[in-house]
C-alpha cells in the first residue's frame, strides 16, 4: 500500500497558486504570484530537503508536471531525488515527454490512482497540482498533507481545499516555524470525522 502525500505551499487565506514567481499561473487574472520567495530561508530549504531525501515517485497534474520537466531535467544536480522517481501524470489529453521515467494516467484517472495505491513502491508525492489535488480529495484519496503555511494573505486564487473535501479527522504529527515566519505543519489521517458538543 503506497501513500499519496500532499506537499503544499499555501498563503494564511489557504491560496496555493503560483507561489514561486508572477509567470508560474496566472490563469484566472491572479496576479499576486512570486509570495513565496521572500520567506524562503536556509531552515526551509533543510525540511524540503529531508522531505524529498527519502525514495518517492511523483504523482502530478499536467500543468505542475510541464513546469517541473521545463526546469528539473536541466537541474540533476539539485534534484536527483525528482529526476529519478517515477513521474505519473494526470491528464485529459494523451502526450509524451522526454523526461524519463513519465507515464500519462489518462481516461479513468481515479481508478489509476487507486490501483497505484494498492501497488508495490515508494510514497507518491504531489506537489502543486491544485486542480488535480481535488480530484484527490473528492475521492479520500490522500493520505497525508505537509502543508508550508506562509504569512502573506493575497485574496483570490486558487485555494488547497477549493473544491470542498470529505468530513474525516487528521493527526498532526510535525509542525516547527521557520525564524521568516513559515509555519510548517504535517498532518496524517486519523479515521473519520469525530464529534461532540461543549455545552453541556
Amino acid at each position: 500500500m503506497r501513500k499519496i502525500k500532499v506537499l503544499t505551499f499555501l498563503t494564511l487565506d489557504g491560496v496555493m497558486q503560483s507561489p514561486g514567481a508572477p509567470e508560474e499561473d496566472p490563469s484566472g487574472g491572479f496576479e499576486q504570484g512570486g509570495w513565496l520567495p521572500p520567506y524562503f530561508d536556509e531552515t526551509l530549504g533543510e525540511i524540503m530537503n529531508k522531505e524529498m531525501s527519502e525514495p518517492f515517485d511523483l504523482l502530478l497534474g499536467r500543468k505542475t508536471f510541464d513546469i517541473f520537466a521545463s526546469y528539473w531535467p536541466q537541474h540533476k544536480e539539485e534534484g536527483p531525488g525528482i529526476n529519478n522517481a517515477t513521474k505519473y501524470v494526470a491528464s485529459k489529453t494523451p502526450f509524451t515527454s522526454d523526461w524519463e521515467t513519465t507515464i500519462v494516467l489518462e481516461n479513468d484517472v481515479v481508478k489509476k490512482v487507486k490501483e497505484l495505491k494498492e501497488s508495490d513502491g515508494p510514497e507518491l508525492q504531489v506537489h502543486g497540482s491544485g486542480n488535480f489535488i481535488q480530484t484527490l480529495l473528492k475521492h479520500d484519496l490522500v493520505d497525508e498533507f505537509h502543508l508550508k503555511i506562509f504569512p502573506v494573505t493575497v485574496g483570490a486564487g486558487k485555494r488547497l481545499f477549493d473544491g470542498g473535501t470529505l468530513p474525516a479527522a487528521f493527526k498532526v504529527t510535525h509542525s516547527e516555524t521557520t525564524p521568516a515566519g513559515v509555519v510548517v505543519v504535517s498532518y496524517i489521517r486519523d479515521g473519520n470525522l469525530k464529534s461532540g458538543s461543549v455545552i453541556e
